[in-house]
């Protein structure tokens, strides 16, 4: 192990420090369930705006992004940051200033809770269907955070995957289980910055290397298709292939799934005050529009970078390694460079474990409070709950290290289809039960069942028989989910006043 490697080490051993510290020193100020699981409704407008973005972005930021550009050029990639873009956006426009007055008018502080609250649901069937989906695709999606940082420093350092992995899992669940949401939302505050730090140093020292950004845009430019939102390049025939409408909407389609986040959708929950949001949506979307132009231009600098053979040729899913070869060059340059290449592999680090331990806390809720307390009424003291609680993120994530455990586990393919099942089972009634009166307990029923069932066939049944079939699963299952709420709700008895009076005060903007 030679000089550069140990202070690459070193430089994320204190980050990793940082965040641990971050999770005890939150875990003093847990003092109930509510608490644990959203923070105690205390959350500021910017850490509530930056938490959201970073436990959202995972690795699909910094590796994703950047190695879909150097691939295919702009079309693929450039419709995905659309679809994004206007997700965020319109999630944070239309869903958290309602969701946020909703879920505190119902004493609601989880996700699957505030559904049965909604409906008065009593027997809390509908909040058990949630947690039962929350669990069905939050597990494998926080084994895919695991396996990612394994897989990072196996590629980096040829380090051992399951070591590897496990010792960032402990970590994680270390500051999760000790700090709860307050520890996730601060340390996703701080894995904001470092993520903006290592993606804005990586563009300017990566357009520099390839001698500015005439010389980057003047390379990309011979390259045929790869400037087009219409054509998609392919580096194998140096050729480009027509980008569909299809697959436009394909892509854009990715944008509904904000709508269905439990992750996400908790942030909006947990704001101190409803009137803050205004200013968390602003940052959070500017954030997001520049992150995301910024590690579409890595993947462009490094395909410059490769054409001048400073960086390796990369291909296929090795295009996803981009930003680390980009730092495996940088760290040749000094110690202080060395030190940012650390910094840049946090970064990466950063936008994996701040959505894992999202996914933990969503995850452990469900099972701690919808299903065993509140379906099955499991009576607890709160000190009970607290352990509870704690044991609970412990135990999903030993399943998550299991399903881990194997290194040649597709990661997109798994976060993929978790997107298409949060967002077809849950979008579709989160629009309908914060802006339709007339939705039914029996329609949301339906509509949250529909809606994820359908992903699972058309995944793997209609979409192999390819042609207009062949789209991702998120939007047929959605639009399938919606109008079965849509349908249920007009054929089954209109719900009572007691819910109908509560929807018109959650839809006011008269004080709570």
């Amino acid at each position: 192990m030679n000089a550069e490697v140990i202070l690459i080490m070193i430089t994320i051993f204190v980050y990793l420090a940082g965040m641990l510290w971050i999770g005890f020193y939150c875990a003093k100020r847990n003092d109930n369930t509510s608490e644990f699981f959203l923070g105690g409704r205390k959350m500021g407008p910017l850490v509530t705006a930056m938490s959201a973005e970073a436990s959202d972005m995972s690795s699909y930021l910094l590796m994703g992004l950047p190695g879909l550009a150097y691939l295919s050029g702009f079309a693929h990639v450039g419709w995905t940051v659309i679809g994004l873009v206007l997700g965020t956006y319109f999630n944070w426009l239309f869903t958290a200033k309602r969701l946020r007055r909703y879920t505190y008018l119902t004493d609601s502080f989880t996700f699957p809770q505030f559904l049965s609250n909604r409906f008065h649901d009593h027997r809390n069937i509908l909040g058990f269907i949630a947690a039962i989906i929350i669990i069905i695709f939050f597990v494998p999606y926080t084994a895919s955070g695991f396996a990612a940082c394994g897989k990072l420093f196996v590629t980096l350092f040829g380090a051992n995957y399951t070591a590897t992995m496990l010792i960032f899992a402990v970590v994680l669940i270390a500051y999760t289980a000790s700090g709860g949401f307050l520890a996730a939302s601060l340390t996703d505050f701080v894995q904001s910055i470092i993520m903006s730090i290592a993606i804005l140093f990586v563009v300017v020292f990566a357009i520099m290397s390839a001698g500015g950004w005439g010389a980057v845009m003047d390379h990309v430019g011979q390259l045929p298709g790869y400037l087009s939102m219409v054509q998609s390049y392919v580096p194998d025939s140096h050729s480009s292939t027509p980008f569909g409408v299809l697959a436009i909407i394909t892509t854009l389609s990715w944008g509904l799934g904000y709508f269905g986040m439990p992750h996400i959708l908790l942030r909006f929950m947990a704001i101190e005050d409803e009137n803050k949001l205004a200013l968390s949506r602003r940052v959070a979307s500017i954030w997001v529009i520049i992150a995301m132009a910024f590690a579409v231009l890595i993947g462009v600098a490094g395909l410059a970078l490769s054409d001048q053979g400073i960086i390796p040729d990369l291909v296929g899913a090795g295009t996803e390694t981009v930003i680390i070869q980009i730092g495996n060059y940088l760290s040749g340059f000094g110690p202080l460079a060395t030190i940012m290449t650390g910094i840049i592999i946090s970064g990466i680090l950063a936008s994996t474990m701040s959505t894992t331990c999202s996914q933990l806390l969503a995850a452990s809720s469900s099972v701690c409070q919808d299903i065993l307390q509140d379906k099955f009424g499991v009576q607890l003291r709160e000190r009970q709950r607290m352990v509870l609680a704690r044991l609970t993120v412990i135990v999903i994530s030993l399943i998550g290290i299991y399903i881990a455990r194997n290194p040649d586990s597709s990661i997109f393919g798994i976060v993929s289809f978790a997107w298409a099942g949060f967002g077809a089972s849950f979008g579709p009634l989160v629009i309908c039960a914060l802006y339709w009166k007339r939705t039914t307990f029996q329609g949301a029923v339906a509509g949250t069942v529909v809606g994820g069932v359908a992903v699972f066939v058309w995944k793997y049944l209609i979409a192999p028989m390819g042609g207009v079939f062949e789209v991702y699963e998120l939007l047929p299952a959605f639009l399938l989910g919606l109008a079965t709420i849509i349908i249920v709700s007009l054929l089954t008895p209109a719900p009572s006043v007691a819910i109908t009076d509560e929807f018109d005060k959650a839809a006011s903007n008269e004080p709570l």
